[in-house]
C-alpha cells in the first residue's frame, strides 16, 4: 500500500503528526510512506526510518511569483505518477487539500466541522472528525490513523519512541556541551513576537541555575537577543543550525526551556525534559504534558479558534516560577536564593 501523507508546515505542527508515524508502520511494515512538506521544514522529517520518500512543495513561493504555481502543479502531476492508494492531508487547509487532490483522488482529511478552512474538507473523500479546539497532537493523529482503520490511544502516545533522527551533525555543537554540568537549551524565538518570553526574563531563570545553558536562534532579532542574554549571564549563544544539527542538539540536553515553537516541541519528540511557555496560545492543545515535559502559562483566557496576537501576557509567567521547575525536573540546587 502507497500513502501520501500532506502536512507542509509549520514545524511544530509536522512534529505533532509525525508520532503517528512509528505505530503506522507497526501495524503494516510493508506500507509505503511519502510526505509532502515545504522545503524550509524537510530536515526535521529526514532520517526518518518511517518515511520512504520526502517531496518538497514551494506554495509560499507562489506569493511572490504568481506563475510559480504552475510549476506546482506541474510538479505535483509528475508525484501523482506513484499511483497512490491514499493520500491523506494532515493541515486542513485549501492549498494542502489542492495538492492532496493532485496527487490522488482517493484522498482524507478533516471534516467541515474540524478544521478553520472548512472548505477544505470538500476535497475529500474520506472525511474525519475532531473537534479543533482538541489537543493538536490528538487531532493529528486521528485523521492520520483513521483513513487506516487504525487507533491509538494516549497512553500509546505518552509511551512512545523518540521519533526525530539526525545524521551527520556539525560537531561544533559539542563544543557547547558541558561534561561536568546539566545543560540547558534555551530557546528564545518564535513565529509571532507576542509568543516570545522576554529577554530579560530569560536573563533571571538563568543566574538563578547552576547550570550549563546554551541558546539557540533562528533569525538576526533571534539573535540579537541571544547575544543580549550571554552578555548578561554565563551563557553561550550557539552558531547558527540547521534542523538537522538542532535536532541533534536536543537530544543532547538535559531539558529544554522555550516558547510555543517547533525547536522546544523537538524536546517532546525526543523524550527530553522541557518547560514550554504559553501566552496567547493554549498550553492544553498546542502540547502533552508528562512527567518530564511540563507547561507554564499565563492568566490569559486563550481561544484557540480566535487567537489573539495582541496578547503579551507571556510576559506575566513569573522567572521564579521557570527557574524552580526547572531544578525539579534537573534534581539541582540553585545557584541563587530564588525563593
Amino acid at each position: 500500500m502507497k500513502v501520501a501523507i500532506v502536512k507542509l508546515s509549520a514545524m511544530g505542527d509536522i512534529i505533532h503528526a509525525m508520532v503517528a508515524l512509528q505505530f503506522i508502520k507497526k501495524s503494516n511494515p510493508s506500507i509505503q510512506i511519502d510526505w509532502f512538506v515545504e522545503k524550509a521544514f524537510a530536515k526535521v522529517l529526514e532520517h526518518n526510518p518511517h518515511i520512504d520518500n520526502i517531496y518538497t512543495v514551494h506554495l509560499k513561493a507562489i506569493k511572490k511569483d504568481k506563475l510559480a504555481i504552475f510549476n506546482e502543479v506541474k510538479a505535483l502531476r509528475e508525484y501523482s505518477k506513484a499511483n497512490y492508494d491514499l493520500v491523506i492531508d494532515a493541515q486542513g487547509l485549501m492549498k494542502s487539500a489542492v495538492v492532496s487532490r493532485l496527487l490522488c483522488s482517493n484522498s482524507a482529511g478533516f471534516d467541515k466541522q474540524s478544521t478553520r478552512e472548512g472548505l477544505a474538507s470538500s476535497f475529500y473523500k474520506h472525511k474525519v472528525h475532531i473537534a479543533y479546539e482538541e489537543n493538536a497532537i490528538d487531532r493529528n493523529v486521528k485523521v492520520l490513523l483513521s483513513p487506516l482503520n487504525l487507533q491509538m490511544d494516549k497512553k500509546a502516545i505518552l509511551n512512545k519512541e523518540p521519533f526525530l533522527f539526525f545524521k551527520d551533525e556539525e560537531s561544533v555543537i559539542y563544543n557547547y556541551l558541558s561534561t561536568t554540568k546539566k545543560n540547558i537549551l534555551f530557546v528564545v524565538g518564535a513565529s509571532w513576537s507576542s509568543k516570545i518570553y522576554a529577554k530579560e526574563k530569560f536573563v533571571e531563570v538563568a543566574k538563578a541555575l547552576d547550570a550549563n545553558i546554551i541558546i539557540t536562534w533562528g533569525n538576526s532579532d533571534e539573535k540579537e537577543m541571544a547575544e543580549y542574554i550571554a552578555q548578561q549571564t554565563d551563557t553561550k549563544v550557539l552558531p547558527k543550525l540547521d534542523l538537522n544539527s538542532l535536532k541533534a542538539v536536543v537530544s543532547k540536553v538535559n531539558l529544554v526551556i522555550g516558547n510555543d515553537t517547533g525547536p522546544t516541541h523537538m524536546a517532546w519528540a525526543l523524550n527530553i525534559p522541557s518547560i514550554t511557555l504559553f501566552g496567547n496560545t493554549p498550553g492544553y492543545r498546542n502540547t502533552y504534558t508528562t512527567t518530564i515535559n511540563k507547561v507554564l502559562e499565563s492568566n490569559s483566557k486563550v481561544d484557540p479558534c480566535k487567537l489573539d496576537k495582541q496578547d503579551f501576557s507571556i510576559s506575566e509567567i513569573d522567572e521564579k516560577i521557570v527557574a524552580k521547575l526547572a531544578m525539579e525536573l534537573l534534581e539541582i540546587s540553585p545557584k541563587v536564593d530564588c525563593k
